[in-house]
């Protein structure tokens, strides 16, 4: 679509993308297209338009002063012209177009998946591209609609929906509990080989409750740190010492006799289950309507 003075509305929306990834490379990903034809794209723009838009280096993509205003001035617009078309959407009942979503690799693979995979059926025109990582995705630069977060959000910036809590639980395997006995209060644990997962704010300390109105905060020692849910379920099942994991990740380990919960009666913090989407104003329909979708699905499992 041609705008009036022949400005490509979709050089407009390249030249949003750009801003908001902070380069070409992190555009054209986010586009779906060739880095160069972004650049040919922004190159365009910026002759039509008779000034320069971007400050570029050999490390980055910098907004000009016109840019900004440009930016501050397009990029709403844009943004309620998706939201109008996204309506359009769902009063179809019909998504289409591309649901990025990333998710904590454990999470992702083991509750995650499976109600994404029941997602795209009920949406056959919707193409999912899901991103497993334990780093924190920038939602903005690798354009993703919604992430999953567990634990404790700490960027303010972020606009989150609760989709639930969940427990905490001190596991071990039955190798390492005949080897260094079993822990009967948190104190206990400050002689165990403690597995420490360094994707924790503070890994080393723990305070854990009980039904009594009780706590205890204890600082254990790790000689074996994990930089993954994952790697330190591994560490856990094949002996390496104790730690606390998530339900999540230690249900099917403990249904299968892998693992034992030990301590039942002291549980460490709860944590909360999240939605995050990327700075703006503009949720995308397909975003608000996973949301929902996964919000009921933890509901009834």
């Amino acid at each position: 679509m041609t705008l009036p003075g022949h400005i490509n509305l979709n050089d407009l929306v390249v030249f949003t993308a750009v801003a908001e990834a902070g380069g070409f490379t992190a555009a054209a990903s986010r586009l779906h297209v060739a880095p160069a034809k972004v650049s040919l794209e922004i190159a365009r723009l910026e002759t039509q338009l008779g000034m320069a838009l971007f400050t570029r280096t050999t490390r980055k993509v910098v907004l000009t002063e016109a840019g900004q205003a440009l930016h501050g001035q397009c990029a709403p617009l844009l943004a309620q012209m998706q939201m109008v078309l996204d309506g359009l959407h769902g009063t179809q009942e019909q998504l289409s177009g591309v649901l990025r979503i990333a998710a904590p690799v454990d999470h992702g693979t083991q509750t995650l998946a499976p109600a994404l995979a029941r997602f795209a059926t009920m949406h056959p025109a919707l193409h999912i591209d899901l991103r497993t990582s334990d780093r924190l995705a920038d939602l903005v630069a690798e354009g993703i609609d919604v992430a999953i977060r567990m634990g404790w959000l700490r960027d303010s910036s972020l606009r989150a929906v609760r989709l639930g809590d969940f427990g905490q639980y001190v596991v071990a395997s039955k190798a390492y509990l005949a080897r260094a006995g079993t822990p009967k209060a948190p104190a206990d644990l400050a002689r165990h080989d403690w597995i420490a997962l360094t994707l924790l704010p503070a890994p080393l300390t723990w305070t854990f409750t009980n039904g009594e109105g009780g706590m205890q905060t204890v600082q254990v020692k790790a000689r074996i740190k994990a930089d993954s849910a994952g790697a330190l379920r591994s560490l856990i099942r094949h002996g390496a010492g104790i730690t606390v994991l998530d339900q999540f990740s230690a249900e099917p380990d403990l249904a299968s006799g892998e693992l034992v919960r030990v301590m039942p009666d002291w549980q460490p913090p709860r944590g909360g289950l999240y939605a995050v989407y990327p700075p703006g104003r503009h949720i995308s329909a397909k975003a608000q309507a996973f949301t929902r979708f996964y919000q009921d699905y933890l509901a009834s499992r």
